[in-house]
């Protein structure tokens, strides 16, 4: 009956005019790059796309890059996840000083309702979405798979489809705006979020049962998001029943590079 269904709908649409769309084969192992996923302000919000070589539909990775919210770009994604059968997808957001939060967090909501509302185009499977970032970007991944519609970051279009995701991957990533952070630091979260969003900013207050899984990667020797900020994450999650593992580099620097001596472990993460 189900198959019938979804038969009788999609028939539907195409005697309506309306055709559904369905992944181009001679895209395998290829990319798309800036596709606009979204438009706000005036301003297309683009992303790039890799395909695996055959399959699907595949499980999609989404790639926020880091830059304290005001910088960096989506080509620094490593894209050879792909080669396992993961759509990479790399996404850039509007920034700072130009627009301030929560301008991100609603531009990278939209790119996932994006991808939910297109997924048979590009042969993915809109069930299993991962989202992954470093710095200001784990910031990203982190907020956007914790907090719900009531946060009112669900805006501009394709808003008839869900942002929710299936995992989350945070790495060297601000969980508590509202803790001490180094005086540059602190100064650019001023100018980000103002004093008046530090808490509704924080990753840590939207910890809430039926979240999904979250893994922390922190260097114990990062000097710009202190390693307490991994260890609140971990425990706001814990506390709400959501499954989280804290991996620790010992010797991590912020981008997990060796401060002072080899890190353990060893591997390239970012």
């Amino acid at each position: 009956m189900e198959s019938f269904s979804l038969l009788v709908v999609t028939l539907i649409l195409n005697f309506s005019g309306i055709i559904i769309p369905s992944f181009d084969s001679s895209k395998f192992g290829t990319a798309d790059y800036d596709v606009t996923y979204c438009r706000m302000d005036g301003l297309d919000l683009v992303m790039d796309l890799y395909y695996p070589d055959l399959g699907g539909p595949w499980p999609a990775l989404v790639f926020v890059h880091g830059g304290g919210w005001m910088e960096g770009d989506k080509a620094g994604v490593d894209s050879s996840p792909a080669a396992s059968g993961v759509l990479v997808v790399s996404i850039n957001y509007r920034m700072v000083p130009d627009y301030q939060f929560p301008a991100m967090i609603e531009d990278l909501k939209c790119a996932i309702r994006f991808l939910h509302a297109d997924a048979r185009l590009y042969n993915m499977d809109p069930g299993h979405i991962a989202l992954i970032g470093h710095s200001a970007g784990a910031h990203l991944t982190a907020l956007a798979g914790l907090a719900d519609k009531n946060t009112g970051w669900d805006v501009g279009q394709v808003l008839g489809r869900s942002s929710r995701v299936q995992a989350v991957a945070d790495i060297s990533g601000p969980s508590d705006l509202t803790r001490t952070f180094p005086d540059s630091v602190n100064e650019l979260l001023q100018g980000v979020f103002g004093p008046q969003q530090l808490i509704s900013g924080s990753p840590v207050t939207f910890a809430s049962p039926g979240d999904p899984p979250v893994l922390i990667i922190h260097g114990d020797a990062d000097p710009v998001v202190p390693i307490e900020q991994a260890y609140l994450l971990r425990d706001a999650l814990s506390n709400a029943g959501v499954p989280v593992e804290l991996l620790i580099v010992q010797n991590g620097g912020h981008g997990l590079e060796p401060v002072g001596d080899a890190i353990t472990p060893t591997g390239s993460l970012i």
